[in-house]
Parts: C-alpha cells; sequence; structure tokens
C-alpha cells in the first residue's frame, strides 16, 4: 500500500471534461501542485452521494485558502458516469478522475473487492493530500466507516 512520502505511481487517468473523456497521466495530473484527493468506491452510491463528495464540494473555499490547488475524485467508474455525477452533484471545483479498469486502485494498493455487492474491483474509500506528486497525508477508511477521508478531516490536516 501507498504510504505518506511515497511518489504517485504513473498510471493513465481519464479526466472526465464537458468535452469528453481526456487520458491523463498521473505524473502529468500531480506535477507542480498540491491536490486534494478523495477516492469512492462508486459514484451515486449512498454514502459518496450524501456525505463524501457534498462536503468537498461544500469545504472547496477552504481547502483552496489553505494552500490546496485542485480538488479531484477518483473512483473506478468510467468518465461519463463521474461526469453526469458531478453534474448532479458536484462543481466545477472537483475534477473528476476516472479509474476505469482499477489500474490506480491497483497501483497504490487500496483496492477493494466490491463482488458481494455485484460491483466487482472496486478503489477503497481514502482521502490523500498529494504535492508535486508526493503523498503528505493519507487516510484510508476501515470497511463502511466514512470519517478520516472527510473533507473536514482533511482540512485539520492542512
Amino acid at each position: 500500500m501507498i504510504n505518506k512520502g511515497d511518489k504517485i505511481p504513473e498510471v493513465n487517468l481519464v479526466k472526465a471534461t464537458e468535452n469528453g473523456p481526456e487520458q491523463v497521466s498521473s505524473s502529468d495530473y500531480f506535477a507542480g501542485k498540491k491536490v486534494a484527493l478523495f477516492s469512492v468506491p462508486g459514484a451515486y452510491t449512498p454514502t459518496c452521494s450524501a456525505k463524501h463528495l457534498p462536503g468537498y464540494v461544500e469545504k472547496a473555499a477552504e481547502l483552496k485558502a489553505k494552500g490546496v490547488d485542485e480538488i479531484a475524485c477518483t473512483a473506478v467508474n468510467d468518465a461519463f458516469v463521474l461526469n453526469a455525477w458531478n453534474k448532479d452533484a458536484g462543481s466545477e471545483d472537483v475534477t473528476m478522475l476516472a479509474d476505469g479498469n482499477g489500474d490506480f486502485a491497483k497501483a497504490i494498493g487500496l483496492e477493494m473487492d466490491g463482488s458481494g455487492f455485484g460491483m466487482g474491483t472496486r478503489g477503497q474509500r481514502f482521502s490523500m493530500i498529494v504535492n508535486d506528486g508526493v503523498v503528505e497525508e493519507l487516510n484510508v477508511e476501515a470497511p463502511g466507516d466514512f470519517k478520516v477521508s472527510a473533507a473536514d478531516y482533511m482540512l485539520d490536516q492542512l
């Protein structure tokens, strides 16, 4: 599993944009900026839609005031689903990074087996502060929990 002080591994993600999916390498995306990254098991799932994404939307200005350049959400969903979810429940303050095949979740060692819920392999619920490609803070939730990956918790770490 990735740890504080580790560099984000090189993986291709898909940025959900108004003009459609845009391929982006993790090294390019995280270079030269401080990113508040959070991961959800899936777009439109209950906790993710009711608490996780809304918390980052609500606290976006506070996160940016504390030095965050960009707020990003990743999930093992395709870019079209993440773009639709961001239009429904998110904001322009949150960049959606699709990890459709789970390559990013696997590369950082934070995948989970959601097959019991018909979801296949997904990413765990977590958050991290990434500064110029290096993990400064890492908050991984226990299964079923929503505490340490919340926007409020991250604000206290900045």
